[in-house]
């Protein structure tokens, strides 16, 4: 047989991955369950093409040694640079060894402007200023705030608590410093989307019984995964295969940020992770009795209890702690917490975690503004101008957001 040349096989290489990568791709789309009542649904097409896609490239350049599939995925998500922004200043700082990006509209003000802590989203493993330069600069420009996006440190290489030890060390500088900004005391708000999200719950529990430092004085929760106990809770089924998050993924990103990896996954979904008596200890705040419902109405299939696996249990035991799910703060901490308000999406995975959130503030007499988007996915947010085309309801997500802002 004859050898093909250096040079002829440098350049099959990539055709080949290219191939297998659109094989992929054309094989998953068609697996993916679209739902009809999904904002611009042949654009989600699109763009799920291009997540696959990426996906599959990711795992060849990994098992040919080239560079992992995580690495890959972030330099494909890392987003364009933009040009000047008439109206902000806009300055890369570290505030305690953490980047960030100050946002600061150039007009001047009335008076101290309000000030933005915003923890972006990418399930702890993705995301970066970059990614979301479009969207601070958004809510910084249309809601007149001064906006401090987090680079807070990423999993898998830097595993929990790196990511939400950032986030607080970051809030906290930026509450020392607030006059340098021209920011009201009295008028900083924690805000993230997704993990962000998270990570924004996380650091207001932990500044809510903090009485050397003003009070938050608002929390907004956009899409926020805030519990990995149950992965079978209504929505992770109607969901489980609308983009932009998998029911997989969701499990797959909480083992990344707790452990580094995502063994035992498979578990973790069906629940065999959790003890019976610590089930029932938290049914009383994660259990699909507390979601109201007409949430219920597409199809729910209850599970059969899965058996307990206690060396599963034991790797993932910091599940149970609040820092990493806030939803299982006890009720002494909630009580304090400040005025919050959360945005859920009808086809989003994690839409119930926001729902049983927005259940328990309200049982412990925090005032919430809820805005739901009934043709929303997760994610959308990031999307509302997305490589030249838009989805409107993510343009609608992130004005309920800054109308929120501008009414505090």
């Amino acid at each position: 047989a004859m050898a093909l040349p250096p040079a002829l096989l440098l350049l099959l290489l990539p055709l080949a991955a290219l191939a297998v990568a659109l094989a992929t791709v054309l094989l998953g789309l068609l697996s993916y369950d679209i739902p009809p009542g999904v904002n611009q649904p042949a654009k989600l097409r699109l763009v799920l093409a291009v997540l696959l896609g990426t996906a599959a490239l990711g795992k060849i350049l990994e098992k040919t040694r080239l560079c992992s599939q995580i690495t890959f995925g972030r330099y494909v998500r890392q987003g364009r640079k933009l040009g000047v922004d008439p109206k902000l200043l806009i300055q890369d700082l570290q505030f305690n060894k953490v980047p960030v990006r100050v946002y600061q509209p150039k007009a001047t003000p009335d008076g101290r402007r309000r000030g933005i802590i915003f923890f972006h989203g990418g399930g702890w493993v993705f995301g970066s200023l970059d990614t979301y330069e479009k969207v601070c600069r958004y809510i910084s420009r249309e809601s007149e705030s001064v906006v401090v996006s987090v680079q807070y440190r990423l999993a898998p290489e830097h595993k929990y608590p790196a990511a939400y030890e950032d986030c607080l060390n970051a809030t906290i500088h930026f509450m020392k410093d607030i006059e340098h900004y021209g920011v009201d005391s009295a008028n900083v708000i924690v805000c993230g989307d997704s993990a962000g999200g998270n990570l924004a719950a996380a650091v207001s529990q932990t500044l809510a019984g903090r009485s050397d430092l003003p009070k938050l004085r608002a929390q907004i929760l956009i899409y926020p995964g805030l519990q990995a106990l149950d992965f079978n809770l209504p929505s992770y089924h109607q969901n489980r295969g609308v983009p932009l998050l998998f029911r997989e993924r969701a499990a797959f990103f909480a083992l990344q940020y707790l452990n580094g990896h995502a063994l035992h996954m498979q578990e973790v979904l069906e629940g065999s992770h959790i003890p019976p008596d610590m089930r029932l200890k938290y049914r009383k705040w994660v259990s699909p009795d507390n979601i109201p419902e007409e949430f219920k109405v597409r199809g729910v299939k209850p599970l059969r209890p899965t058996d307990f696996i206690a060396e599963v249990y034991e790797t993932v035991k910091r599940f149970c702690e609040p820092n990493l799910c806030p939803l299982l703060a006890e009720d002494a901490i909630v009580h304090q917490l400040p005025e919050s308000f959360i945005l859920t999406c009808e086809y989003d995975v994690l839409r119930d975690d926001g729902l049983l959130y927005k259940k328990r503030l309200e049982d412990n007499g925090v005032r919430v503004t809820w805005y739901h988007l009934e043709d929303g996915f997760h994610g959308i947010i990031s999307l509302y101008d997305y490589c030249g085309f838009s989805f409107p309801a993510g343009k609608r997500g992130l004005d309920s957001v800054v109308n929120f802002l501008k009414s505090l």
